[in-house]
């Protein structure tokens, strides 16, 4: 079975052109736009913020401070990149210099097995669980550029946008997490090779 495949569920995005139109708005000083940016990424982000951190405090705060940066940069936005990865992006550096600030650690390797992301290609409890805890032990930025591609659909310039760094490092990122998962998730699943 191949656990970690180019084929796992990718959530397509729709073009968007209602976000863009926001921004405008927004540049205005139109509030009333701003709550339905807020309304409509909340969960979005939420879920993203989840691989950075546990600490629900620390991701609420990043939510409600990412939506400043909005406020206050929304002209600025040239549309280079779609709305969702350009506030995906802010939220990410947000959470990282807010983490970084109050001292709290990027994603405790204590967080609950069970919590894999929603749109997660598997059925199986244990197999979860198997996953899990290979994810666990990939260092913060393979696992979270890993689970940005496979369970939140981003490209890997899209991750290269949000994530500030070149699509050349993205891959090796994921070279790196795919070749640690694959000679880790046997061993965690107690399917040891048996050498002759």
């Amino acid at each position: 079975m191949t656990l970690i495949s180019s084929n796992l569920t990718r959530q397509p995005r729709q073009a968007d052109n209602d976000d863009v139109g926001s921004l405008d708005r927004i540049a205005a000083g139109d509030r009333q736009s701003l709550s339905y940016l807020y309304l409509k990424y909340h969960h979005r982000l939420s879920r993203f913020l989840r691989r950075v951190t546990y600490c629900e405090d620390a991701i609420e705060e990043a939510i409600n401070d990412t939506f400043l940066v909005v406020w206050q940069k929304a002209r600025e936005f040239r549309g280079e990149a779609q709305v969702s990865t350009w506030i995906m992006g802010i939220a990410y550096r947000t959470a990282l210099k807010s983490l970084r600030r109050t001292g709290q650690a990027l994603w405790e390797k204590t967080a609950p097995a069970g919590d894999m992301p929603l749109a997660c290609p598997f059925d199986d409890h244990e197999v979860l669980d198997w996953v899990a805890k290979g994810l666990i032990l990939l260092p913060f930025d393979q696992r979270v550029t890993l689970e940005m591609t496979y369970w939140m659909g981003y490209s890997q310039e899209e991750i290269a946008e949000i994530m500030e760094c070149p699509v050349s490092t993205i891959k090796s990122r994921m070279f790196r997490a795919r070749l640690t998962l694959r000679n880790t998730l046997p061993k965690l699943g107690g399917f040891l090779e048996t050498r002759h």
